[in-house]
Order: C-alpha cells, then structure tokens, then sequence
C-alpha cells in the first residue's frame, strides 16, 4: 500500500470507529439522563434490557477481525493485517442503525450537568485507550516497518472497539466518579433555593403527592387560585429536589402569591428531602397505587412515603386527603394540620355528585360541609380527573373563593396535555391520555370511550410499566377489563403487551381485533390504514424511549 493510500484508510478506519464510540457513549449517556442520572436506575435498565445491546455484532466482528490480523502479522504478512483491519473496520462499525435513532420522544438534553458527564466519560474513555495502547505497544519488540504499522494499527483500532463495548460502563464509571461533584452542586442549589423562600413568608407554598393525578391537580390548583391571585406552578414534571430548586431559583417572582409545587417519590425519604427544602403550607395527597412498586416494594410502603407530606404540614396549615382512597383517608391520623376530605363518598367534607360524561366534557355537581351545591362543567374527562378538580376546589374553599367563582375557572380551564384530552383529528375522535398509565386511569379511560357510539372504539396502548411484580397480572387484568368495551385494540410492543394481549383473550375478545406492532408509529401507520369517519381512538400510555422494547 502506498502512503496517501496507508493514511486515508487509516483516517476513515478511526474516524469510523470514533464515530460510532461516540454515537454508542451518547445512547447511553442518555439513558442513564432519562433514568434521572440515578446509578441504580440504570444499572437495572441494562439488566433488564442489556440483552443484544451491551454487546453488539459489530463487537463480536471486530473481534473476528482483530484475532484474523494478529495472526496474519504472526504469519509474517504485516501488509496483508494492516490492510484488512483498515478495510474491515469502517464496514464494521459502518452500520450502527440502534445509536441513530431520530424519533426520540425526549432527545437528550445538554444541560450543564450532562456536559460534565460527557466530559468525565471522554476522559475516562482516553484513559483507557492509552492504557490500553501503553500496554500492548510496549510490550511488542518492534515498531518499525510494516511489522510496526501494522501492530499500531491492529492495537489503535482494536483500543477503540474495546472502549466502544465498555461504553456502557465507562458511563457508570464516569457517572460514580463525578457524585461527589455533583451533589456539592446540588447543595449549593438547594441552600440558594431555602434562601429565597425564607424571604417570602407571605407566599403560600402548595405541595402535591401521589401515586397518579399530580400534574392534573397542579394544573387545577393554579387554575382555581389564579382567578384572584398570582400562581406560579412547576412546569411539566418538575417534581425531584432539583427540579424544585430550579423552579424557586430561576422562576419564582416577587409578585407571586401561591407556589405550586408537584412532588415524586420513587424511594424511601424522597418526600421528607422534598418538604424539607420547600416547607409547604397546604398538602394535598391525591392517591396511593401500584406506580413504582419496582423500587417501593409494596402499597403500604408507598402509603407511608406519600403520607410523610400530611406529617409535614404545620398546625396552622391544611392537608387534603382523597375521601375516596382508604391508604390516603387513613392519613388523616398523621397530621396535626386542618383536614379536608374529597371525593364521591357520601362523607367526604367536598363530594362530587350527579357525573356525566360527553363529547364536550364532563359536568357534575359540588357539594361542600355546609351543604351548598352548585353545578361544575369542564372539558377534561374521567371520574379521576373531577376528582383531581376537588383538590382544587377544596383548596379555594380553604382560601376563601365561593363555588360560583370557581366554576367559572373550572369552565375556562383547558385540559391537560396527553391526560385523557378530547380532540379531533380528521374524522376520528382522540382521546389522548398518552402521558402516563396506571391501572385507575386506565380503566377509567376505557370505560369513557366505551361510552362513546359514534364508530368503533380502538385503542392504542402498550400496557404499564414500572409496577413491580404486579406489571404482568395488571396488565393482563387490563386487557379482560377492555374485553366487551372496546372494538379493536393495537399493542405496541411484543413482549410488553403479551399479558394484554392474553387477558384480551382470556375475556373472549376476537382475536382477530388485537393486532401487535414493534413500535407506536408502525401502530399509528396501521391505523391509517382501517380508520373510517366516527370512529374514536384511545391511546394509553407511550412509553419513554428507554422503556420502549428494543429495536
């Protein structure tokens, strides 16, 4: 091989092997993002979905053809190494179609944060590449001539393709040794962020719990508030220590009055650290359920977590319990603050009576302690979401706002992103309730479309996830309860959907109505396909890109 020849080949054999080690770092940089950059989330990701992923089939083909090149360069023919390893390794690593996805529903962001972990990863990255060309190049007895290009070559390419398997792990690496970094960041945060609210003792601190209904509820609380005071609620799921303090520290106004504030829990002690950085006034526990009993371990022990923010509220504040739920009606017992009670029980102090349900929304009738009635109509749907509009209407009450008034902001409330929304597309009518899925919202979406008799009735779904050793038997109840409800049902997602799919069947539902695709949009494409005019869709629940079955 010539010179220019020998150079751009190897240019194009590591600008490939670079290329796709920094793809294959990113994916997995992302995932451990999407898994809240927690060490033990994602290791039990690459546990669960490692399989045809930590290791590749370009790794076990560069490995072929770096076993091929040592021993043509121990046959004495460098030439015919150097040339196959340049040769073989751009189409090797040429197809890498799983670190090009395009579709990402929440692409990786390049936080500040992020930046100093890619930092940390390509750092430990190059540590272990001149370890590994230290290593190997100084124990071979020569560097010259073609014997020499060719060990070079074969152990600087061979370096690249084991750190692109170690990817996985370099990020592990990188991610453990930047925590003690990180968390002095994040206590610098969390002081500024105590600083701030110890400035404001006028501002009313609101704080939302629960298994499901969070975002709906601060959604309705700002709402309901809003028409007479200045709200600020957390945008999106900003619901971890971090996105509190970003809320507090970059968003929170002198002018604000109410600080409305969504607050998760995946461990033990995650509300205790959230009440204590932010103190609330008002608590609201809309539910105890089965989310996250992958890392709760049981209902009561999620009951106990939720309730640490009853425990928390002062004896001059108030805490809002759901009537309707006995793991959260039983909370009344831990707090030494006022208690309201919500919900369609007979004795709840703020009670809903007299549902009903329609194309243009949901209308029903409040009913407070004193007696007082009046009728609420809004566009949202589902018996969980006028339950979600109590905790905002309690609230109110709780601040002074008369029935009438909040009606009217019921009224002028929009309906919440991807929570069970009533839209058209076309000739078909969508209920969207694709944030998110559990088994309360799920069946009472599939029992509002059931009401519904303008066409057939399709859903789209690929079943719930992060729930534990329950996941399998409620999605399987999930799919009897849709048998007898529902005209068509396409799951997404083989292996997710299976325990759907039986209990479809095991509810006699035809089986030539349940239709199985690999991903939503070959879902979404099929569905083009069958539609006709009248008909509804639900989809229930999309899973993040991470919890999506592989492609």
């Amino acid at each position: 091989m010539s010179t220019p020849a020998v150079i751009a080949g190897l240019i194009v054999a590591v600008g490939f092997a670079g290329w796709r080690l920094g793809r294959r770092t990113l994916f997995f940089l992302h995932l451990l993002q999407l898994d809240g950059y927690k060490l033990n989330e994602y290791t039990r990701w690459l546990k669960a979905n490692g399989r045809g992923l930590l290791i590749r089939v370009s790794h076990v083909l560069a490995g072929a053809v770096v076993v091929a090149a040592l021993l043509l360069l121990q046959a004495q023919r460098p030439a015919a190494a150097a040339t196959l390893v340049l040769i073989a390794w751009p189409i090797v690593f040429a197809s890498s179609r799983r670190y090009r996805r395009t579709q990402t529903k929440k692409p990786l962001v390049f936080t500040d944060r992020m930046k100093r972990l890619i930092a940390a990863t390509a750092v430990t990255a190059l540590v272990i590449i001149a370890a590994l060309l230290s290593t190997f190049l100084t124990s071979s007895p020569s560097l010259s001539g073609e014997e020499g290009f060719a060990t070079i070559v074969i152990t600087a390419l061979g370096s690249i393709g084991l750190v692109d398997l170690l990817a996985p792990f370099t990020v592990a690496v990188a991610g453990l040794a930047m925590s003690p970094v990180e968390k002095r960041i994040q206590d610098g945060f969390k002081a500024q962020a105590r600083a701030r609210l110890a400035e404001r003792p006028d501002l009313l601190v609101i704080g939302i719990t629960g298994s499901y209904g969070k975002t709906s509820t601060k959604a309705a609380i700002a709402s309901v508030l809003g028409h007479r005071q200045s709200v600020l609620a957390s945008p999106g799921s900003y619901n971890t220590p971090m996105g509190l303090c970003k809320v507090i520290n970059n968003m929170l106004k002198p002018s604000h009055q109410v600080l409305v504030l969504e607050m998760g829990a995946r461990y033990k002690g995650d509300i205790r650290e959230l009440c204590d950085l932010v103190t609330p006034k008002i608590g609201v526990v809309t539910s105890v359920g089965v989310a996250h009993l992958d890392t709760m371990g049981s209902q009561e022990a999620i009951a106990i977590e939720k309730g640490t923010l009853a425990e928390a509220i002062p004896q001059n504040g108030t805490t809002i319990l759901n009537a309707d739920d006995p793991l959260v009606l039983a909370m009344r017992k831990r707090t030494r603050a006022l208690v309201i009670t919500v919900g369609t029980n007979p004795d709840a102090d703020v009670r809903a009576e007299n549902i009903v349900y329609g194309a243009d929304g949901t209308s029903f009738d409040v009913v407070d302690q004193r007696g007082e009635r009046f009728r609420f109509a809004t566009e949202v749907l589902g018996k969980h979401n006028v339950l979600n509009l109590l905790f905002a209407i309690a609230i109110g009450k709780s601040q002074g706002l008369r029935l009438r008034e909040m009606a009217h902001a019921v009224r002028s409330m929009p309906a919440v992103e991807h929570r069970l929304k009533l839209r058209k597309e076309g000739d078909l009518l969508v209920l969207d309730d694709a944030f998110n899925s559990n088994p309360v919202g799920a069946r009472n979406a599939v029992e509002i479309l059931s009401d519904f008799d303008s066409g057939r009735r399709i859903v789209v779904t690929p079943g719930m996830v992060e729930l534990g050793e329950s996941q399998d038997d409620e999605n399987r109840s999930f799919g009897a309860f849709m048998a007898g409800r529902v005209d068509t049902v396409l799951l997404v997602g083989e292996r997710q959907s299976a325990p759907i799919k039986q209990g479809l069947l095991d509810g006699g539902f035809d089986p030539d109505q349940v239709h199985v695709f690999g991903s939503l949009v070959a879902a979404r494409a099929y569905l083009r396909k069958i539609q006709r005019a009248g008909d509804i869709v639900l989809y229930e629940n999309d899973l993040p890109d991470h919890l999506e079955e592989a492609a």
